[in-house]
C-alpha cells in the first residue's frame, strides 16, 4: 500500500555544522535544554561505542510493519538518521540484516527504533549505529502502512524531520532544528565550565565547591 508522506524540505546542515555537533555529548545538549528532549532509557545502542550525530528522517509505522522504513532507507540522504516510532513493541522486529546492508550501502548515518530489531550479529559486524528498545528473532510484516517524514513521538520525545539526533552509550537526545544555534552555543559554554570544574576537583576542591561557585 502507498505510504503517507510529510515534508522533508528542512534546512540541511553543512558538514562543518555537523562536525561542531559531534563535539557535544547528548547529556550536555540535554542539560542546555533544561534537561529535556531525552528519549526513554530503554533506547540504547547495540554496541558500546556507537555514536549518532545527524539530522532526522522520521517514520511512524503500523505495529510490526517494516514497509515504510524500507521506503525511507531508499530515500534517505547520506548521513541522515532514520528515527522510527514502532510503538515501543518489543516482540516483533521491524529492522533486520538486509535493511542494515542497504542503509550502510546508501550511507545512512544510523537509526533509532522505538521497537525491536533482529540479526544482531549482522548489525554489529557492519558497524552501523543502531539504537533500539529490544532485540528479538520474530520478523516483521510488510505493507500495513505508515507515515514518512512527518512529526513523530519517539520514545517520549517529539521528533521532526531535520532535528538533530545525538546518541552515545547514555542514550539519545533530540535537538529541535530551530534551536540548533542557541543550544550549540550553550553546550560549548557548558563544556568550558565543566573543564573549569575538573580543574577545581583536580586541584583539591570538591564537587560542592563547583556547584556553589556555579550558582554565583
Amino acid at each position: 500500500m502507498p505510504f503517507e508522506h510529510g515534508d522533508a524540505s528542512f534546512a540541511v546542515l553543512s558538514a562543518e555544522e555537523l562536525d561542531a555537533w559531534r563535539e557535544i555529548p547528548p547529556a550536555v545538549a540535554s542539560d542546555c535544554m533544561n534537561r529535556t528532549q531525552v528519549m526513554k532509557a530503554a533506547i540504547k545502542p547495540i554496541t558500546g561505542n556507537a555514536r549518532l550525530c545527524g539530522q532526522a528522517r522520521t517514520v511512524t509505522t503500523m505495529i510490526g510493519d517494516c514497509g515504510p522504513i524500507c521506503a525511507l532507507i531508499a530515500a534517505a540522504r547520506p548521513g541522515e538518521v532514520i528515527v522510527v516510532d514502532a510503538g515501543g513493541v518489543e516482540d516483533t522486529a521491524v529492522w533486520g540484516g538486509m535493511m542494515t546492508e542497504e542503509a550502510v550501502h546508501r550511507g545512512v548515518g544510523g537509526a533509532v527504533i522505538d521497537g525491536a530489531v533482529r540479526d544482531l550479529a549482522d548489525l554489529r559486524q557492519t558497524g552501523f549505529a543502531m539504537f533500539c528498545r529490544a532485540v528479538v528473532p520474530r520478523g516483521p510484516h510488510h505493507g500495513f502502512g505508515g507515515t514518512i517524514d512527518a512529526p513523530a513521538a519517539v520514545a517520549g520525545v517529539p521528533v521532526r524531520p531535520g532535528d538533530i539526533i545525538l546518541g552515545n552509550e547514555d542514550g539519545v537526545v533530540v535537538v529541535p532544528l530551530e534551536r540548533a544555534s542557541e543550544v550549540l552555543a550553550a553546550a560549548r559554554a557548558h563544556l568550558v565550565k565543566e573543564a573549569d570544574w575538573l580543574h577545581i576537583i583536580r586541584s583539591g576542591g570538591t564537587i560542592l565547591d563547583d556547584f556553589v561557585l556555579a550558582a554565583k
